[in-house]
């Protein structure tokens, strides 16, 4: 049987010809194609050439090896058919023309696979490849044009390709390997309630090319129940790739064990997780320069022996793995975790490797890059502020002003424009009286684009140091904001303020995310959205996607309603004009009351750490040491906990004590979401408060925003954000069928039918108390 394997020559040549080290030091290795003007570039220089230009030609050649064919595919920037054919790559710049004095090898080896391609379709003896570097900014051109002989294009071509046939042949062996053993395997457990219709409901949602919304509470066993139909669809031939997408580091460890558990049953996957470069590295701080870091001095001499070994030898790669191959070898394990996960069949990584313009995976997703993915985005819910913060962008005029000063005698040019900039901030801060919105920056962005211009030069020129460092930094960041101008459309407000700090900023904020989102989504065969919490499952459909046909299941928990008691506290409440003394020292009473009524472990979530402390000294007051059957131990969330204290923390819970064990937390923090304390290591939760967030110029952009709409602002902004946070902490409570527990719900909004209609369906039935009548029902649920 004869098998196609597809690669673009973009990437044929970038990985077979790589060499030399790995250096961050370098500005020409500055994407600078990924940016949008780039595009628009190419296409004005396209358009001055004459009648013989074609431009954007699509080349297609396949390689026979007998059993097996390599198809090589691109697109041409330019071909001039003059009497001498002319291949053209055009490669846009901020450097300066002048600096460019030779081709970089790699472009001209792009361009040099389309003159072989079209000499051979054409049967030509020679042809010429053309170099054009083209400045962004001032549209200045430079030419590099070398005549090559057929023979000598085809030697060179068919030892790029034969070198990379053992890669082809393994990817292909490798993917018939693991299709066999796909249609092998079995669902691992016994399905549980309503699992089997969910597994259903994911595999038919990728068939059809769809995006499916899951609510699934707590024990319907989402994390199988949606990996096992996607690797189902890929043996099916309906993604080559799976991307698992989480928020937390306790989520990519639970989809691990998903996929170590269906390895156990025979499936060939390769997994791959992909953890943040400053975690990655071997040193403290990621520094990828030969003169700092050995690993990174010939890498990429090193780099592709390295891989080979990697993927023909593991097929469960994670951190602790990928750094044992990558000592052994010798090269930089957060670069060669990138190549591993060329060849991976999942990734399990962040959101931002996916949908961050300045993070996201340009192997996977850059321009022209095609891929059958399935995407798996766990714990949703995250992704909605996620996206905010992604696609929004912050100048801050005091940041302007501080480089400026840094470089002011060592480079006239560029901090006369960095002045420029600050000159008209300076113009909006005098009409700035704390908060103003802008229909249009134009003329600041203009500036912008001439510091970036400047800064390239710049770096061009300067030898390493902390102040060329420095530089550097901000230059990405000005690029940054520059990216994210690009994209503003209807979904942003541009504004400018002043900041906790009273430094003024300049701020591109994105209102609603689905755009942006959607248009990375686009990589996609489908996108399986799911959480425990995504409730109302409207709100998250209307800002996490653009499309209007989308699936939307609500899973059916199999847990017992009766093992779980839901208490709504409606004498108390936290709104800002209730609160005081004698409020804390309510709430202090439920938490006295509740955790004294049984033995066990608590967890007590609060609006903020300001109200946790009050009512952690009105509870302190309340505990007579000895005069208690049942003694409770406080102990409290600190508001800058490391790993390390994170983790003592809840090794508390593994204690055994003979009085209960009450955790003062903050809702929203590290643990009201994504620990697993099952059985009686928690036996409640309390949850102080409607979890709302507190009133700012962004929220209160987005309630104005959605009111515009017609849609419920303040919900958009503020109520849902804020029980999303009660349900999260209210989660950590049940966690298998075996549990019981409480949950009480301290707030008399609770009892309000805009709170109540957002309750999970499994919180039907709940008692509504006071302090008068609290202890009555739980003495007959412990009883």
């Amino acid at each position: 049987m004869n098998h196609t394997i597809r690669i673009s020559v973009r990437n044929l040549v970038e990985f077979i010809l790589r060499e030399g080290d790995l250096d961050n030091r370098i500005t020409g290795s500055i994407d600078m194609d990924a940016m949008h003007k780039g595009s628009r570039i190419h296409r004005k220089i396209q358009k001055r050439m004459g009648s013989t230009y074609r431009a954007e030609v699509s080349m297609k050649l396949i390689v026979d090896f007998g059993d097996l064919k390599l198809q090589i595919e691109g697109r041409a920037d330019g071909i001039d058919e003059q009497e001498k054919v002319i291949i053209d790559e055009i490669k846009g710049t901020l450097s300066d023309i002048q600096y460019i004095q030779a081709v970089n090898p790699m472009h001209q080896a792009q361009a040099k696979c389309y003159a072989y391609m079209y000499a051979k379709e054409k049967q030509l003896e020679q042809i010429c490849v053309q170099m054009t570097y083209v400045n962004l900014e001032t549209e200045e051109v430079k030419r590099f044009i070398e005549e090559f002989q057929f023979q000598e294009l085809e030697s060179w071509f068919q030892a790029i390709t034969q070198q990379y046939e053992k890669w082809a042949r393994f990817g292909l062996e490798w993917k018939e390997k693991r299709d066999q053993s796909i249609k092998q395997l079995q669902f691992p457990y016994t399905y549980r309630e309503g699992q089997k219709e969910l597994v259903t409901s994911v595999y038919k949602t990728i068939l059809r090319k769809r995006n499916l919304f899951i609510q699934a509470p707590t024990g319907v066993g989402k994390t199988l129940a949606t990996v096992f139909p996607s690797v189902k669809a890929i043996g099916e031939g309906l993604g080559d790739r799976m991307f698992y997408l989480t928020a937390k580091t306790i989520t990519r460890t639970v989809a691990e064990q998903g996929f170590q558990l269906l390895q156990k049953q025979g499936l060939l996957f390769k997994t791959v997780t992909l953890t943040a470069k400053d975690k990655a590295c071997i040193h403290d701080k990621a520094n990828c320069n030969p003169e700092y870091c050995s690993y990174a001095k010939g890498h990429y001499n090193r780099i592709n022996d390295a891989l080979y070994d990697v993927i023909t030898h593991a097929d469960q790669l994670d951190r602790d793995s990928l750094f044992a191959y990558s000592k052994k070898h010798q090269v930089c394990p957060f670069e060669m975790t990138l190549d591993v996960s060329l060849w991976a069949d999942v990734i399990i990584c962040d959101y931002n490797y996916v949908f961050d313009p300045n993070a996201y995976l340009r192997r996977f997703f850059g321009d022209g890059v095609k891929g059958e993915y399935i995407f798996l985005v766990d714990e949703a819910h995250n992704l909605v502020e996620r996206g905010r913060e992604m696609y929004s962008a912050t100048l801050i005029k005091e940041e302007v002003m501080a480089m400026r000063r840094l470089i002011k005698e060592k480079d006239v040019k560029l901090a006369r424009k960095l002045a420029d900039v600050n000159k008209q901030l300076l113009s909006l801060k005098k009409e700035c009286e704390g908060y103003l919105e802008l229909s249009s920056i134009t003329h600041i962005i203009l500036n912008l684009l001439q510091v970036m211009a400047e800064m390239e030069r710049y770096l061009e020129e300067s030898e390493q140091g902390e102040e060329r460092e420095t530089v550097l930094e901000y230059y990405f960041s000005i690029r940054d904001f520059l990216n994210m101008y690009e994209l503003t459309d209807d979904n942003y407000i541009i504004y400018a303020e002043f900041n906790e700090e009273g430094q003024f900023l300049l701020r591109l904020f994105c209102v609603n995310p689905a755009t942006n989102l959607t248009n990375y989504m686009e990589h996609s065969n489908s996108t399986i959205f799911f959480s425990a919490t995504l409730l109302p499952i409207h709100y998250y459909k209307k800002l996490l996607s653009t499309k209007d046909n989308e699936y939307a299941i609500y899973a059916h928990s199999t847990f017992d309603v009766n093992n779980r008691l839901l208490l709504i506290g409606s004498d108390v409440t936290t709104k800002y004009n209730k609160r005081s003394s004698s409020m804390f020292a309510s709430y202090a009473m439920y938490i006295q009351t509740i955790t004294s009524a049984k033995k066990g472990n608590y967890m007590v979530f609060f609006p903020s750490y300001k109200f946790l402390s009050e009512v952690h000294e009105a509870l302190a007051s309340l505990l007579v040491v000895g005069g208690e059957s049942h003694p409770i131990e406080v102990v409290i969330q600190s508001q800058y906990m490391g790993e390390e204290a994170r983790e003592i923390f809840l090794e508390m819970f593994e204690e055994e004590r003979d009085h209960s064990l009450v955790a003062l937390c903050v809702m929203g923090g590290i643990f009201s979401e994504g620990i697993d304390l099952v059985s009686d290591r928690l036996i409640g939760a309390i949850i102080v408060g409607t979890g709302l967030p507190q009133v700012c110029h962004d929220r209160e952009i987005i309630k104005r925003f959605f009111d515009a709409k017609h849609l419920p602002g303040f919900d958009y902004a503020y109520r849902y954000i804020g029980m999303n946070k009660v349900l999260q902490s209210a989660g950590r409570v049940i966690r298998t069928e075996e549990d019981r527990g409480i949950i009480a719900l301290l707030d008399e909004r609770f009892t309000h039918q805009q709170y109540l209609e957002i309750f999970p369906r499994e919180w039907e039935t709940y008692h509504r108390v006071t302090l008068d009548d609290v202890e009555q029902p739980l003495k007959e649920f412990w009883g």
